[in-house]
């Protein structure tokens, strides 16, 4: 209540410009905050760049973006290409350089950082069935998840999304409801549905996983009982236990990043939490940012098909710098030559360069 009686009272006030009705969350010193400003650009810039490159790699490629597993990946990247600017140039804005919107505003800007998580986590579930479904029914896993229905699905979740994430924006503020302690004019009863929310995505998560695992290590079995000799579907077992490895590692990744700042969450429902441990909680809620910075690496590392779509974008830009190049050095020689040879050469070359990446 008293938060959402100092933003207004700050939003009517024009004339006193040194009063800050957040002041009570800013509470990073000098210190702390070039070091948030410091991590925050570099996370964010390298987790917006590498999540930018998957995103183009799979867009890119006709045979990526018709795979439903791989639409799943793309929207990863995508959440979290959105999550890496927004978070870091609202958490730098907010916590260094004291920022203050009006009422609208801050809570647009906090409800798109909620929703750009939010849908990370919900396209790791997406991605986690995918695994499930190819894993256990791989006759029908064509027929059960296609192209369609990944799209269909990817649309529920990001709708679902923005629409848990924006209720604050729609009115669900801390008035008359206690303010949270975490977050400005977000009120308690909200911020434990926005919990109880993700704890549901990450059940889903694990439940989903369990089986994917277990299926996983039965086909490992499979391949050492098997090594000497080639079986139908051999090579089918190695890709599914390659990718189950994979968004396993994902997935831990994805609890050690988000774990401290959850916990903390909870914690600040049921106990008055200090300055100090609002300062951990800005420093753990950059594990999220973290999170969004290793995910694409994994992929690069993990992803066959990502690398050979990344070694033939790169072939292909060096093709056509060297053409750059040789259309330089001969220049000089231009004038010995008609334009209409001049201009047949500049289109072949440009034909050679195969589809943009």
């Amino acid at each position: 209540m008293e938060g959402c009686q100092a933003m207004e009272a700050a939003n009517s006030s024009e004339g006193d410009v040194d009063f800050n009705p957040m002041k009570d969350y800013m509470v990073l010193s000098r210190a702390q905050q070039i070091a948030v400003a410091v991590l925050c650009t570099l996370l964010g810039l390298l987790s917006a760049v590498e999540n930018a490159a998957v995103l183009c790699l799979i867009l890119s490629s006709h045979r990526l973006r018709r795979k439903p597993s791989y639409l799943f990946i793309g929207s990863l990247a995508g959440a979290d290409f959105l999550a890496s600017v927004i978070f870091a140039c609202n958490f730098v804005n907010f916590h260094v350089f004291h920022g203050v919107d009006s009422k609208a505003v801050f809570l647009l800007k906090i409800g798109s950082v909620t929703m750009t998580f939010t849908a990370s986590v919900g396209s790791l579930l997406l991605t986690a069935v995918d695994r499930y479904l190819c894993l256990c029914y791989p006759p029908m896993y064509k027929a059960l998840l296609t192209r369609g229905r990944a799209l269909m699905a990817l649309g529920i979740m990001w709708a679902l999304s923005a629409l848990v994430s924006y209720l604050p924006l729609m009115g669900w503020t801390c008035c008359p409801s206690p303010c949270s302690e975490l977050f400005p004019l977000i009120p308690n009863d909200y911020l434990l549905g926005w919990l109880i929310f993700i704890a549901t995505l990450f059940s889903g998560i694990i439940y989903t996983y369990g089986h994917v695992l277990w299926k996983a290590h039965q086909h490992a079995a499979n391949l050492a009982e098997h090594h000497n000799r080639q079986v139908p579907g051999m090579s089918r077992m190695r890709l599914d236990v390659r990718l189950a490895k994979t968004l396993g590692l994902v997935l831990a990744v994805l609890f050690v990043c988000w774990f401290p700042a959850l916990v903390l969450m909870g914690h600040s429902l049921v106990s008055t939490l200090s300055d100090q441990v609002k300062k951990v909680f800005a420093f753990c809620s950059m594990l999220c940012l973290l999170n969004s910075m290793v995910n694409p690496v994994i992929y690069a590392l993990r992803s066959a098909e990502i690398r050979s779509s990344a070694r033939h974008c790169l072939g292909t830009w060096k093709k056509y710098v060297q053409g750059l190049g040789s259309e330089g050095k001969e220049e000089g020689l231009r004038s010995s030559i008609t334009e209409t040879e001049a201009d047949i050469r500049t289109t072949t070359g440009l034909d050679t360069r195969g589809p943009s990446c």
